[in-house]
Protein backbone atom coordinates (compact mmCIF):
# COMPACT_ATOMS: atom_id res chain seq x y z
CA UNK A 1 0.00 0.00 0.00
CA UNK A 2 1.47 3.35 -1.05
CA UNK A 3 1.50 5.91 1.77
CA UNK A 4 3.98 8.48 0.39
CA UNK A 5 3.40 10.65 -2.67
CA UNK A 6 6.00 12.77 -4.43
CA UNK A 7 3.88 15.90 -4.03
CA UNK A 8 4.33 15.51 -0.24
CA UNK A 9 8.15 15.55 -0.42
CA UNK A 10 8.41 18.89 1.40
CA UNK A 11 6.78 17.33 4.48
CA UNK A 12 9.43 14.60 4.55
CA UNK A 13 12.61 16.59 3.91
CA UNK A 14 15.65 14.89 5.52
CA UNK A 15 13.52 11.86 6.43
CA UNK A 16 13.95 8.28 5.25
CA UNK A 17 10.85 6.95 3.49
CA UNK A 18 9.86 3.62 1.97
CA UNK A 19 7.30 3.58 -0.81
CA UNK A 20 6.34 2.33 -4.26
CA UNK A 21 7.16 4.21 -7.44
CA UNK A 22 7.01 3.89 -11.19
CA UNK A 23 10.56 3.77 -12.56
CA UNK A 24 10.50 6.25 -15.45
CA UNK A 25 14.23 6.29 -16.20
CA UNK A 26 17.29 4.37 -15.01
CA UNK A 27 20.94 4.51 -16.08
CA UNK A 28 24.42 3.94 -14.67
CA UNK A 29 26.68 7.00 -14.89
CA UNK A 30 30.34 7.65 -14.18
CA UNK A 31 31.12 9.59 -11.03
CA UNK A 32 32.90 12.89 -11.54
CA UNK A 33 36.62 12.51 -11.04
CA UNK A 34 36.44 8.75 -11.41
CA UNK A 35 35.84 6.28 -8.62
CA UNK A 36 33.21 4.12 -10.23
CA UNK A 37 29.59 4.65 -11.17
CA UNK A 38 26.29 5.63 -9.62
CA UNK A 39 22.68 4.96 -10.55
CA UNK A 40 20.61 7.89 -11.87
CA UNK A 41 16.85 7.39 -11.82
CA UNK A 42 13.57 9.22 -12.28
CA UNK A 43 10.75 8.00 -10.04
CA UNK A 44 7.10 8.83 -10.57
CA UNK A 45 3.63 8.51 -9.11
CA UNK A 46 0.34 10.20 -9.94
CA UNK A 47 1.41 13.42 -8.23
CA UNK A 48 4.64 14.00 -10.15
CA UNK A 49 8.23 12.92 -10.66
CA UNK A 50 11.53 13.44 -8.93
CA UNK A 51 15.15 12.47 -9.44
CA UNK A 52 16.80 9.71 -7.46
CA UNK A 53 20.41 8.65 -6.98
CA UNK A 54 21.86 5.37 -5.73
CA UNK A 55 25.54 5.66 -4.95
CA UNK A 56 26.46 2.10 -3.95
CA UNK A 57 25.26 -1.51 -3.86
CA UNK A 58 23.07 -1.02 -6.93
CA UNK A 59 24.19 -3.93 -9.12
CA UNK A 60 21.15 -6.06 -8.29
CA UNK A 61 18.76 -3.13 -8.69
CA UNK A 62 20.21 -2.35 -12.11
CA UNK A 63 19.71 -5.90 -13.37
CA UNK A 64 16.26 -6.54 -11.86
CA UNK A 65 14.59 -3.13 -12.30
CA UNK A 66 13.95 -1.70 -15.75
CA UNK A 67 12.36 1.43 -17.17
CA UNK A 68 8.58 1.26 -16.95
CA UNK A 69 8.42 -1.19 -14.04
CA UNK A 70 7.13 -0.58 -10.53
CA UNK A 71 9.64 -0.59 -7.68
CA UNK A 72 9.71 -0.50 -3.91
CA UNK A 73 12.41 1.89 -2.75
CA UNK A 74 13.83 3.20 0.51
CA UNK A 75 15.83 6.40 0.74
CA UNK A 76 16.33 9.85 2.21
CA UNK A 77 14.47 12.89 0.86
CA UNK A 78 16.63 15.97 0.42
CA UNK A 79 16.92 19.06 -1.74
CA UNK A 80 19.41 19.63 -4.55
CA UNK A 81 19.53 22.89 -6.50
CA UNK A 82 16.10 23.82 -5.16
CA UNK A 83 14.40 20.55 -6.13
CA UNK A 84 13.52 17.55 -4.02
CA UNK A 85 15.22 14.27 -4.78
CA UNK A 86 15.78 10.97 -3.01
CA UNK A 87 19.05 9.22 -2.23
CA UNK A 88 18.25 5.52 -2.35
CA UNK A 89 19.56 2.89 0.01
CA UNK A 90 17.50 -0.02 -1.31
CA UNK A 91 15.34 -0.72 -4.35
CA UNK A 92 13.66 -3.82 -5.73
CA UNK A 93 11.08 -4.68 -8.37
CA UNK A 94 7.53 -4.67 -6.99
CA UNK A 95 5.11 -7.54 -7.53
CA UNK A 96 1.81 -6.87 -9.29
CA UNK A 97 -0.05 -7.76 -6.09
CA UNK A 98 1.66 -4.85 -4.30
CA UNK A 99 0.58 -2.24 -6.83
CA UNK A 100 -2.59 -0.20 -7.23
CA UNK A 101 -2.21 1.38 -10.68
CA UNK A 102 -4.39 4.35 -9.66
CA UNK A 103 -1.52 5.48 -7.41
CA UNK A 104 0.69 6.07 -10.42
CA UNK A 105 -1.48 7.52 -13.15
CA UNK A 106 -1.96 11.28 -12.87
CA UNK A 107 -5.43 12.09 -14.16
CA UNK A 108 -7.48 15.12 -15.09
CA UNK A 109 -9.24 16.81 -12.20
CA UNK A 110 -12.38 17.12 -14.34
CA UNK A 111 -15.07 14.52 -14.91
CA UNK A 112 -14.29 12.81 -18.23
CA UNK A 113 -17.94 12.12 -19.05
CA UNK A 114 -18.76 15.80 -18.57
CA UNK A 115 -15.87 16.88 -20.80
CA UNK A 116 -16.88 14.34 -23.44
CA UNK A 117 -20.49 15.57 -23.42
CA UNK A 118 -19.33 19.18 -23.80
CA UNK A 119 -17.10 18.21 -26.72
CA UNK A 120 -20.01 16.52 -28.46
CA UNK A 121 -22.23 19.56 -27.96
CA UNK A 122 -19.68 21.66 -29.81
CA UNK A 123 -19.68 19.16 -32.69
CA UNK A 124 -23.48 19.08 -32.76
CA UNK A 125 -23.37 22.83 -33.29
CA UNK A 126 -21.35 22.61 -36.51
CA UNK A 127 -23.16 24.04 -39.54
CA UNK A 128 -20.76 22.51 -42.08
CA UNK A 129 -21.98 18.92 -42.66
CA UNK A 130 -18.65 17.79 -44.15
CA UNK A 131 -16.63 18.88 -41.13
CA UNK A 132 -19.21 17.43 -38.75
CA UNK A 133 -19.06 14.08 -40.57
CA UNK A 134 -15.25 14.12 -40.57
CA UNK A 135 -14.97 14.86 -36.85
CA UNK A 136 -17.62 12.25 -36.05
CA UNK A 137 -15.60 9.63 -37.97
CA UNK A 138 -12.84 10.14 -35.40
CA UNK A 139 -14.89 10.52 -32.22
CA UNK A 140 -17.31 7.68 -32.96
CA UNK A 141 -14.60 5.20 -33.92
CA UNK A 142 -14.79 2.28 -31.41
CA UNK A 143 -11.02 2.31 -30.91
CA UNK A 144 -10.08 5.96 -31.39
CA UNK A 145 -12.90 7.44 -29.31
CA UNK A 146 -12.04 5.65 -26.04
CA UNK A 147 -8.33 6.25 -26.61
CA UNK A 148 -8.98 9.96 -27.12
CA UNK A 149 -10.93 10.11 -23.85
CA UNK A 150 -8.06 8.67 -21.82
CA UNK A 151 -4.88 9.83 -23.61
CA UNK A 152 -2.50 12.37 -22.11
CA UNK A 153 -1.74 15.41 -24.26
CA UNK A 154 2.01 14.98 -23.83
CA UNK A 155 4.63 12.81 -22.18
CA UNK A 156 6.04 15.52 -19.91
CA UNK A 157 4.83 19.00 -20.89
CA UNK A 158 1.28 20.34 -20.92
CA UNK A 159 -1.66 18.16 -19.81
CA UNK A 160 0.60 15.16 -19.18
CA UNK A 161 -2.02 13.07 -17.41
CA UNK A 162 -4.82 10.64 -18.16
CA UNK A 163 -7.62 12.57 -19.85
CA UNK A 164 -5.24 15.45 -20.54
CA UNK A 165 -5.82 15.41 -24.30
CA UNK A 166 -9.60 15.64 -23.91
CA UNK A 167 -9.23 18.38 -21.29
CA UNK A 168 -6.90 20.37 -23.57
CA UNK A 169 -9.28 20.05 -26.52
CA UNK A 170 -12.38 21.13 -24.57
CA UNK A 171 -10.57 24.16 -23.15
CA UNK A 172 -9.48 25.02 -26.70
CA UNK A 173 -13.05 24.70 -27.98
CA UNK A 174 -14.21 27.15 -25.34
CA UNK A 175 -11.55 29.62 -26.48
CA UNK A 176 -12.46 29.08 -30.13
CA UNK A 177 -16.11 29.72 -29.35
CA UNK A 178 -15.22 33.06 -27.76
CA UNK A 179 -12.62 34.25 -30.27
CA UNK A 180 -14.24 33.24 -33.58
CA UNK A 181 -17.09 35.82 -33.33
CA UNK A 182 -14.51 38.57 -32.82
CA UNK A 183 -13.09 37.79 -36.27
CA UNK A 184 -16.32 36.67 -37.92
CA UNK A 185 -15.45 38.21 -41.30
CA UNK A 186 -12.22 36.21 -41.58
CA UNK A 187 -12.61 33.08 -39.46
CA UNK A 188 -14.81 30.05 -40.15
CA UNK A 189 -15.79 28.79 -36.67
CA UNK A 190 -16.33 25.19 -37.77
CA UNK A 191 -12.85 25.05 -39.34
CA UNK A 192 -11.36 26.54 -36.18
CA UNK A 193 -13.10 24.00 -33.94
CA UNK A 194 -12.21 21.13 -36.27
CA UNK A 195 -8.57 22.10 -35.75
CA UNK A 196 -9.09 22.13 -31.98
CA UNK A 197 -10.48 18.59 -32.03
CA UNK A 198 -8.16 16.97 -34.56
CA UNK A 199 -4.80 18.77 -34.21
CA UNK A 200 -3.41 16.41 -31.54
CA UNK A 201 -5.44 13.31 -32.40
CA UNK A 202 -2.27 11.57 -33.56
CA UNK A 203 -1.17 11.43 -29.94
CA UNK A 204 -3.45 8.45 -29.37
CA UNK A 205 -0.87 6.52 -31.44
CA UNK A 206 2.21 8.61 -30.69
CA UNK A 207 2.01 7.97 -26.94
CA UNK A 208 1.64 4.93 -24.69
CA UNK A 209 0.15 5.39 -21.22
CA UNK A 210 -0.81 2.00 -19.80
CA UNK A 211 1.94 1.94 -17.15
CA UNK A 212 3.99 5.07 -17.80
CA UNK A 213 3.90 7.86 -20.34
CA UNK A 214 6.24 7.02 -23.20
CA UNK A 215 6.52 7.22 -26.96
CA UNK A 216 5.52 4.34 -29.19
CA UNK A 217 7.88 3.30 -31.97
CA UNK A 218 5.47 4.90 -34.44
CA UNK A 219 5.43 8.04 -32.35
CA UNK A 220 9.20 8.29 -32.23
CA UNK A 221 9.63 7.69 -35.95
CA UNK A 222 6.74 9.77 -37.28
CA UNK A 223 5.38 12.15 -34.62
CA UNK A 224 1.77 13.05 -33.96
CA UNK A 225 1.41 15.54 -36.82
CA UNK A 226 2.44 13.03 -39.48
CA UNK A 227 0.29 10.37 -37.84
CA UNK A 228 -2.87 12.47 -37.77
CA UNK A 229 -2.42 13.61 -41.38
CA UNK A 230 -2.44 9.93 -42.35
CA UNK A 231 -5.53 9.31 -40.24
CA UNK A 232 -7.22 12.35 -41.75
CA UNK A 233 -6.60 11.29 -45.34
CA UNK A 234 -7.82 7.77 -44.62
CA UNK A 235 -11.12 9.07 -43.26
CA UNK A 236 -11.62 11.68 -45.96
CA UNK A 237 -11.08 8.97 -48.58
CA UNK A 238 -14.14 7.25 -47.10
CA UNK A 239 -16.15 10.49 -47.50
CA UNK A 240 -16.40 10.82 -51.31
CA UNK A 241 -18.32 14.11 -51.19
CA UNK A 242 -15.76 15.85 -48.96
CA UNK A 243 -14.57 18.97 -50.86
CA UNK A 244 -10.89 18.86 -51.81
CA UNK A 245 -10.32 22.52 -50.97
CA UNK A 246 -11.78 21.95 -47.53
CA UNK A 247 -9.41 19.00 -47.08
CA UNK A 248 -6.46 21.24 -47.92
CA UNK A 249 -7.55 23.83 -45.34
CA UNK A 250 -8.00 21.21 -42.60
CA UNK A 251 -4.60 19.69 -43.37
CA UNK A 252 -3.00 23.14 -43.27
CA UNK A 253 -4.52 23.81 -39.84
CA UNK A 254 -2.93 20.64 -38.50
CA UNK A 255 0.43 21.10 -40.25
CA UNK A 256 0.80 24.68 -39.00
CA UNK A 257 -0.57 24.45 -35.47
CA UNK A 258 2.84 24.58 -33.76
CA UNK A 259 3.15 28.06 -35.25
CA UNK A 260 6.86 28.25 -36.01
CA UNK A 261 9.43 26.07 -37.74
CA UNK A 262 11.62 25.96 -34.64
CA UNK A 263 8.66 24.56 -32.67
CA UNK A 264 8.35 21.62 -35.05
CA UNK A 265 5.75 23.11 -37.37
CA UNK A 266 6.11 21.85 -40.98
CA UNK A 267 4.29 24.98 -42.19
CA UNK A 268 3.71 28.49 -40.89
CA UNK A 269 0.06 29.54 -40.43
CA UNK A 270 -1.15 31.02 -43.73
CA UNK A 271 -4.93 31.28 -43.22
CA UNK A 272 -6.93 33.28 -40.67
CA UNK A 273 -8.07 30.09 -38.92
CA UNK A 274 -4.53 28.71 -38.80
CA UNK A 275 -3.13 31.94 -37.34
CA UNK A 276 -5.82 32.15 -34.67
CA UNK A 277 -5.65 28.47 -33.81
CA UNK A 278 -1.87 28.27 -33.41
CA UNK A 279 -2.04 31.24 -31.03
CA UNK A 280 -4.87 29.71 -28.98
CA UNK A 281 -3.16 26.32 -28.82
CA UNK A 282 0.04 27.93 -27.55
CA UNK A 283 -1.90 30.07 -25.05
CA UNK A 284 -3.90 27.16 -23.63
CA UNK A 285 -0.83 24.94 -23.24
CA UNK A 286 1.21 27.67 -21.56
CA UNK A 287 -1.57 28.68 -19.19
CA UNK A 288 -1.88 25.06 -18.07
CA UNK A 289 1.89 24.91 -17.57
CA UNK A 290 1.71 28.08 -15.51
CA UNK A 291 -1.06 26.67 -13.30
CA UNK A 292 0.99 23.52 -12.79
CA UNK A 293 4.10 25.50 -11.84
CA UNK A 294 2.16 27.53 -9.27
CA UNK A 295 0.88 24.30 -7.71
CA UNK A 296 4.35 22.75 -7.67
CA UNK A 297 5.80 25.82 -5.99
CA UNK A 298 3.24 25.71 -3.17
CA UNK A 299 3.72 21.96 -2.76
CA UNK A 300 7.48 22.58 -2.47
CA UNK A 301 6.92 25.00 0.40
CA UNK A 302 6.80 28.38 -1.33
CA UNK A 303 4.14 30.94 -0.49
CA UNK A 304 1.53 31.54 -3.23
CA UNK A 305 2.71 35.15 -3.69
CA UNK A 306 6.39 34.25 -4.13
CA UNK A 307 8.22 33.93 -7.43
CA UNK A 308 8.59 30.28 -8.42
CA UNK A 309 11.84 28.49 -9.13
CA UNK A 310 12.98 28.51 -12.76
CA UNK A 311 10.52 26.54 -14.87
CA UNK A 312 12.07 24.37 -17.57
CA UNK A 313 8.82 24.13 -19.51
CA UNK A 314 8.28 27.90 -19.49
CA UNK A 315 11.98 28.84 -19.60
CA UNK A 316 11.54 31.43 -16.85
CA UNK A 317 10.49 31.90 -13.24
CA UNK A 318 6.82 32.80 -12.71
CA UNK A 319 4.63 34.85 -10.38
CA UNK A 320 0.97 34.30 -9.51
CA UNK A 321 -0.23 37.90 -9.85
CA UNK A 322 -3.61 37.27 -8.20
CA UNK A 323 -1.98 35.77 -5.11
CA UNK A 324 0.62 38.55 -5.12
CA UNK A 325 -2.03 41.28 -5.07
CA UNK A 326 -4.23 39.44 -2.58
CA UNK A 327 -1.44 39.39 0.02
CA UNK A 328 -0.46 43.04 -0.37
Amino acid sequence: MKDFYIADAAQHENAVITSYFLLSQISARDKKGGGGQYLALTLADKTGTFEARMWEDFAKALTTCSQGCYVKAMGRIDKYQGRFQITLQQMRSAADSEIDVSDFQPATQYDVDTLWAELNRFVDGFTNPHLKQLVRSFLDDPDLGPAFRSAPAAKMLHHAWIGGLLEHVVFLLRLCGRVAPQYAEEVDPDLLMTAAILHDFGKVRELAWKTSFSYTTEGQLLGHITIVIGMLRERIAALPEFPDRLRILVEHLILSHHGRYEYGSPKLPMTPEALVFSALDDLEAKMQNMRAEFSKAVEAGKKPDEVTEFSRSMERALLNSRAYLANE
